[in-house]
């Protein structure tokens, strides 16, 4: 079913204006070499050199010139060109390629020349998604040859007419009768089907160049993770301490400040001086003073949990053990890790594992969900499966900043969750910070 519904989903409609693109663009990059012919004979035919007058020496000055001037401006177009296909894999195939550092100088410009070297790697890349666009476009025209042929094929009987061609990978198709289009109908739905397997596969290397040649490398692109991480966690932290502040103003400092409150007009009551002392009122207020003091314990418990749950220094597996028995939804756990992890590391994951476990719950409609933890060396990986109705989308707000969170460990998050489900989450962090 996979096979025969990828050719008409919005992804493979957007494969096709990707893989056009890069063939217009090889194009574009082969009619390079062809300015300098041009210009040469443009310049032969301005100045009227003939056999008897010999080129004007104004083409023996431009010709070097030319040259120069290609290889001063190969850079800079480079640097337009990989801008304009990290946009075109931005928005079309949802590949997000970062552009590389600022130019500081023209001759030792590294990412300009390595977009060049993209840009005539983009030639021969261009065959397989080409044939991939070829393949579906001509595939849904020669769908169509049964539906047009009675409106502009329908001439009296006896009237001769010529073929009709159709272009297939094999080359033409010809047929004189209404029952030769079905055989190339069949030929268009051959294409149209393996048309989105064959434009993967040439995008598939193109993203792998992009991401080789056009991206920033070594150093810089790992300073560029660090900024980004170190905003992040700047962001994270203000955000809890605002939160703290919140919770704290809400909550347990009204109670403190209700029971203070009660236990000075408890004290009035029972003052050693005035009239004599309302031993009712006095016990009344005594009791919503306890009953305020406890709650404001609850919720400072509750607050100290959102930073750290106790039930962590049981270690991990303990933690979502306890976790999973507060789910609405059967939950099973599995806990595989050799050696203990970083506290800090262990927060996350569990934190991370009540974030997914509270969405299962709130959004799958799953009737069971699986939670595991395994560590392997210096990662650990934290899954949550469920066998609800999929659908989670990567860049919706909770799946997004949830992300955002584990990337400032150097953490990573893949979502696998097509329409009807399953859905199938998993983070990987690093086992020590």
């Amino acid at each position: 079913m996979t096979a025969l519904r990828a050719p008409f989903t919005a992804l493979a409609l957007r494969q096709v204006v990707f893989c056009v693109a890069g063939v217009v663009s090889a194009a574009v990059i082969l009619a390079v070499p062809a300015i300098l012919p041009a210009l040469g004979a443009l310049v032969v035919w301005a100045t009227g050199a003939t056999s008897d007058r010999p080129v004007a020496p104004l083409f023996l000055v431009l010709l070097p010139l030319t040259l120069v001037l290609l290889v001063v401006l190969a850079a800079p177009l480079g640097r337009g060109l990989s801008r304009v296909h990290r946009g075109l894999a931005d928005r079309l195939l949802g590949v997000r390629v970062d552009g590389p550092p600022a130019r500081r100088s023209l001759v030792s410009d590294g990412p300009g020349w390595r977009a060049v070297a993209y840009g005539l790697l983009k030639v021969p890349l261009a065959i397989p998604e080409g044939y991939g666009a070829f393949c579906y476009v001509f595939g849904v025209v020669n769908l169509s040859y049964p539906v047009w042929w009675p409106l502009f094929r329908n001439h009296p009987p006896g009237t001769t007419l010529g073929p009709v061609h159709a272009l297939t990978p094999f080359g033409t198709l010809d047929t004189r009768t209404f029952g030769g289009t079905f055989l190339i109908a069949a030929a268009g739905l051959g294409m149209l089907l393996v048309a989105p397997w064959l434009m993967r596969a040439g995008i598939a290397m193109d993203v792998a160049a992009m991401r080789r040649l056009l991206g920033p490398r070594g150093l810089a692109e790992r300073v560029r993770e660090l900024q980004v991480s170190r905003a992040r966690a700047i962001d994270d932290a203000a955000a809890m301490m605002r939160r703290l502040e919140r919770d704290l103003h809400d909550g347990a400092q009204i109670r403190l400040a209700t029971l203070a409150m009660n236990l000075g007009m408890a004290a009035e009551k029972l003052g050693a001086e005035g009239p004599p002392p309302d031993l009712a009122q006095a016990r009344e207020l005594v009791a919503l003073a306890h009953r305020g003091a406890k709650d404001a314990l609850a919720d400072l418990r509750d607050l100290v949990r959102g930073i750290h749950p106790p039930v962590l220094d049981n270690g991990l597996g303990d933690a979502l053990a306890t976790l999973a028995s507060s789910s609405a939804i059967p939950v099973e756990v599995e806990v595989s890790l050799p050696s203990r992890p970083a506290p800090a590391i262990e927060t996350i994951a569990y934190f991370c594992a009540a974030e997914l476990l509270a969405n299962a719950a709130k959004h799958s409609r799953a009737g069971r969900i699986g939670l595991g933890v395994s560590g392997s060396g210096a990662h650990l990986t934290v899954t949550v499966s469920d066998d609800g109705a999929g659908g989670a989308d990567p860049d919706g707000p909770g799946l997004s900043g949830l992300a955002r969170r584990i990337a400032v460990v150097d953490g990573r998050m893949r979502v696998f969750s097509p329409a009807g489900g399953p859905t199938l989450v998993s983070i990987e962090l690093p086992t020590h910070v």
